[in-house]
């Protein structure tokens, strides 16, 4: 079998660092661990081909090329993915599609056309899809509640990947989280009891990277590395020494809950470890729509003291938050900035809600009749796709205010270097040198920066103080000033589509009027002709 592996296209978003990325000369943030992860479990017969469309484009040769092409995808992705599924089919292509949305969302890809959904998670549907094609059958659908042992879970085909296009790679040790957020749909796609790899497996994915000449960020992609706290002990003070052999050859980053706070041996074992960042979901300081959302683990100390613990630990943040939660009051949006600005958390993912599938929230509001058809496409510059509990003008104005302000390069410096210089300067001594492309982006952001911008007496002032009491922090800081670029730019994106949007919804509001006075008029014309003295009552 000759199988076109084929990642989609990406929109810019808070994720996709494109103007970051552009300044260094990469193509994309981070490769398709999923898709590299199921190459790794078909036969070792089938010849692979993977295209990530975010570092370049498939050809005519490569479709005229393959028998069988699958697809993955995020719910972000899903217009590309759609028009994938369609290209295959009208050229004849067997197509076979997976990965989170279609696991959420099997209609859109049964739509489109898609012949094999190889849902939840492959270590159980590949097999499937496997036996099913061995048999001959033209298309299906393969499911599995079953939670597979992630231990069995083969390393991923690194070697598919053209690495120099990547500003980090993906790794993955655990699967699941033990909480039950309201919106969150974790725990539908991979449970509540987090399942964890091997220590020995993990080092050998390293090992695999760091033979390929890997030497940039690892993102440790699972979305509660503390999930079973034990197991990530176990594995970190064996990463600890393999780390220090090979002269930290990465710098990792990895998602926890707040919870960590609690734990200061485990944020000094990820230290150690080499772990440099971690994102974390605090969603609102108010701690009301926490107890909404059930994230009660937020609750249970200050959340402001919580993430100065951290910081001061040595682990850089950067955070969830989320406005439009039922009951919210007025002004969210400021106290969200007011706590990012104390915190000096210089990433804040900053976004509206919106109502995942299936998730708990999702079949309330349902129930609820709140949810709106035809939105949803999961961005920072998209509407939320529910009613909300106070006018969604008032949330979408606040929100673009607050995310204006927080992106705005003055406070972001400044809240840079304050949350720098809280951080114990303690980091693995490492070989590593500065590659090409981090040169050229730190050569970018000193232009913009430095000079171009009326922040360049805050900008070298402030780098002068990282090198003198922080100096090996001066790469990671430097770094986070080049990520800064992309929300510099990207903010104008997100006021522009919200303001487009909030327009087409006043527009549909005036229409919808339109008709209700239309009705109206013809009623009472009704009524006049059959009864005068009854219309003008």
């Amino acid at each position: 079998m000759k199988a076109l592996l084929l990642w989609p296209l990406m929109p810019n978003s808070f994720w996709s660092y494109q103007e970051t990325l552009d300044l260094a000369g990469l193509r994309s943030t981070n490769p398709p661990l999923g898709l590299i992860t199921v190459a790794a479990m078909l036969p070792s017969d089938w010849e692979l081909r993977l295209v990530d469309r975010n570092v370049r484009l498939e050809t005519d040769e490569d479709w005229a090329w393959c028998d069988l092409v699958i697809i993955s995808s995020m719910i972000i992705q899903k217009i590309d993915f759609r028009d994938l599924i369609h290209k295959g089919l009208s050229l004849g292509k067997k197509v076979a599609v997976g990965g989170p949305y279609p696991t959420s969302y099997p209609e859109a890809a049964m739509e489109a056309g898609a012949h094999y959904l190889i849902l939840d998670e492959g270590e159980c549907t590949i097999p499937m899809f496997l036996e099913a094609l061995e048999r001959g059958e033209p298309g299906g659908t393969f499911r599995s509640p079953e939670k597979p042992d992630v231990t069995q879970t083969p390393i991923a085909r690194y070697d598919l990947l053209d690495l120099n296009a990547y500003l980090a790679v993906t790794v993955q040790f655990s699967r699941g989280c033990p909480f039950q957020c309201e919106f969150c749909d974790i725990i539908n796609l991979y449970g509540r009891k987090p399942r964890t790899k091997t220590p020995e497996q993990m080092l050998r994915e390293f090992e695999t990277l760091y033979n390929l000449g890997w030497r940039r960020y690892i993102f440790v992609v699972d979305d509660n590395f503390i999930g079973n706290k034990r197991n990530a002990k176990v594995f970190l003070r064996e990463l600890i020494p393999w780390m220090e052999q090979h002269q930290y050859p990465f710098k990792l980053i990895t998602e926890a809950s707040l919870n960590l706070a609690e734990d200061e041996e485990l944020i000094e074992l990820m230290v150690k470890a080499g772990f440099v960042l971690v994102f974390m979901g605090i969603e609102t300081p108010d701690t009301d729509s926490l107890m909404g959302i059930n994230k009660v683990q937020n609750t249970r100390q200050s959340l402001i003291d919580s993430c100065h613990l951290i910081t001061r630990k040595g682990l850089q943040i950067m955070s969830g938050f989320i406005m439009g939660f039922d009951n919210e009051r007025p002004g969210a949006g400021k106290r969200i900035r007011d706590f990012i600005m104390e915190t000096g958390i210089p990433q804040g993912q900053f976004s509206m809600l919106h109502a995942l599938q299936n998730t708990a929230m999702w079949n309330r509001l349902k129930q609820e009749g709140r949810l709106i058809e035809g939105l949803g496409t999961f961005h920072q510059g998209a509407l939320m796709n529910f009613v909300p509990t106070r006018p969604v003008e008032e949330i979408t104005q606040e929100y673009i205010d607050a995310f204006w302000e927080i992106y705005d390069p003055v406070p972001y410096l400044d809240r840079t270097f304050r949350h720098f210089m809280m951080m114990n300067g303690w980091r693995g001594k490492s070989s590593r040198k500065l590659d090409r492309e981090q040169w050229q982006a730190f050569k970018a952001i000193m232009w913009r920066q430095g000079v171009k911008r009326p922040t360049r007496f805050r900008f070298w002032w402030n780098l002068l103080m990282i090198v003198l009491f922080k100096p090996r922090l001066v790469e990671e800081y430097l770094a986070t000033l080049a990520i800064g670029e992309h929300f510099f730019s990207y903010r104008y994106i997100v006021r522009k589509q919200l303001r487009h949007q909030l327009e087409l919804l006043k527009q549909a509001q005036l229409e919808e009027l339109g008709k209700e006075v239309a009705n109206d008029r013809d009623s009472i014309a009704a009524e006049l002709a059959r009864s005068p003295e009854a219309a003008l009552k």
